[in-house]
C-alpha cells in the first residue's frame, strides 16, 4: 500500500500536537461547511497555528484531506480490531456485523467523517479523489486490502476474507448501499443498514465455502 506522502511527519510531540490539532480542525470544517469550502489557510487560523506551520507537514488541501482519510481508516480498524478481540465473532455473519456497526457509529458520531470516511463520500471524484488513500489502489480496493489483512485467519475455523477481489467487490457493494443509508436518513436508515449486513453477510459466505 503506498500512502499518499506527507511533506513531514512530526516526532516531537509538540509537532504531533500541531498535527492532530490541525486534523481535527480539518474533520470540523468538513462537518460544517463541506468539502468545497474547506481551506488551508481557514483550517491554520482555526487550529491556532501559522499557514507556514501547516505546509511544513501538508503539500495543500490535497494532502490534508489525504491525511485526515488515513487518520480515518487507522481508527476505523483500530475499534474494529477491539470489537473482534472482545466478542470473537466466529463466523462471517458476526464480523460482516461488526464491521459495519463500527462504520456506521463512526459515521453518526465522528466530526467530518459523514463528509470524507475513507474517501469523499458519494463523490466520483477526479482520479486523484479516487487514490486518496494509495497512489495505486483506489480507495474501496485500499481500504479492502487492510481489512483482508486484518481479518485474515480470525474466526474460530481460521477462515477470513482471503480473495482480495472478493473483499473489493463487497467494499463496493457497502459502499454503496450505506451511502444511500446516510442520503435517505442523516443517522443512517436501519432497514438499509439492515439490508447492506444481509447482502455482505451472503456474499461473502459464498465467496468463501
Amino acid at each position: 500500500m503506498k500512502a499518499v506522502p506527507l511533506r513531514r511527519r512530526p516526532v516531537q510531540r509538540r509537532s504531533l500536537e500541531r498535527f492532530e490539532r490541525i486534523l481535527d480542525v480539518s474533520a470540523e470544517l468538513l462537518a460544517e461547511t463541506g468539502y468545497g469550502a474547506l481551506t488551508t489557510r481557514e483550517v491554520a487560523r482555526r487550529a491556532g497555528v501559522p499557514i507556514g506551520t501547516l505546509y511544513q507537514f501538508f503539500p495543500g488541501k490535497d494532502g490534508l484531506v489525504a491525511a485526515l482519510a488515513a487518520r480515518n481508516l487507522e481508527r476505523y480498524l483500530d475499534r474494529l480490531a477491539r470489537r473482534m478481540e472482545a466478542e470473537a465473532p466466529s463466523g462471517t455473519a458476526e464480523l460482516v456485523d461488526l464491521a459495519v456497526d463500527e462504520f456506521v457509529a463512526m459515521k453518526r458520531s465522528m466530526p467530518g467523517f459523514a463528509v470524507l470516511d475513507f474517501g469523499l463520500a458519494g463523490r466520483p471524484g477526479t482520479r486523484a479523489e479516487q487514490h486518496i488513500l494509495d497512489t495505486v489502489l483506489d480507495n474501496n480496493a485500499a481500504v479492502a486490502e487492510r481489512l483482508r489483512a486484518l481479518t485474515s485467519g480470525s474466526l474460530d475455523d481460521g477462515a477470513g476474507i482471503e480473495s482480495p477481489l472478493t473483499l473489493q467487490v463487497a467494499m463496493e457493494c457497502a459502499d454503496a448501499v450505506l451511502q444511500l443509508a446516510f442520503r435517505t436518513d442523516p443517522e443512517g436508515d436501519p432497514g438499509l443498514i439492515a439490508e447492506c449486513k444481509r447482502v455482505l453477510r451472503r456474499y461473502l459466505a459464498a465467496g468463501t465455502g
